[in-house]
């Protein structure tokens, strides 16, 4: 390795990245603030986060700090807590997946029972499609 690559690493090391939790953020104003640990709050604005994301208050994040005009700003902000899944929060409850599967586990026997006897089921799209529409209700 070389002495250079070394020296970066080491510098690397020693390197603190502030981390903190949003306090909030308005979307239509392109801005908001962290509340820094050390209890100072820090500018964020919209440009700084990844593209997409707008995190919500209370929302853990790293980031890198830059002397602004108005005090510290964030630069390159990473969000640390996940998103919570809108796919989960849609998802069908157990309990009626439960029923679901039920049936198609039935259904499931019949077109097993009439493959051995060398016969594909008359409605193959429709057998596909319940099956994916189950397997993307299990993948939320």
């Amino acid at each position: 390795m070389s002495k250079f690559r070394e020296q970066y690493r080491q510098a690397q090391k020693k390197v603190a990245v502030p981390t903190g939790k949003v306090k909030w953020f308005d979307t239509d104003k392109g801005f908001g603030f962290i509340a820094n640990e050390d209890g100072g709050e820090v500018f964020l604005h919209a440009s700084a986060l990844p593209e997409g994301v707008v995190p919500k208050p209370g929302a853990r994040v790293d980031f890198g700090v830059a002397d602004g005009r108005r005090g510290p700003q964030a630069l390159a902000v990473k969000v640390l807590d996940a998103a919570p899944s809108v796919a989960k929060a849609k998802r069908k409850p157990a309990d009626d997946m439960a029923v679901i599967v039920g049936d198609l586990t039935q259904m499931l026997d019949r077109v097993a029972n009439d493959l051995r006897k060398g016969h594909y089921p008359k409605n193959p799209e429709l057998l596909a499609k319940m099956l994916r529409k189950v397997a993307d209700d299990f993948d939320a």
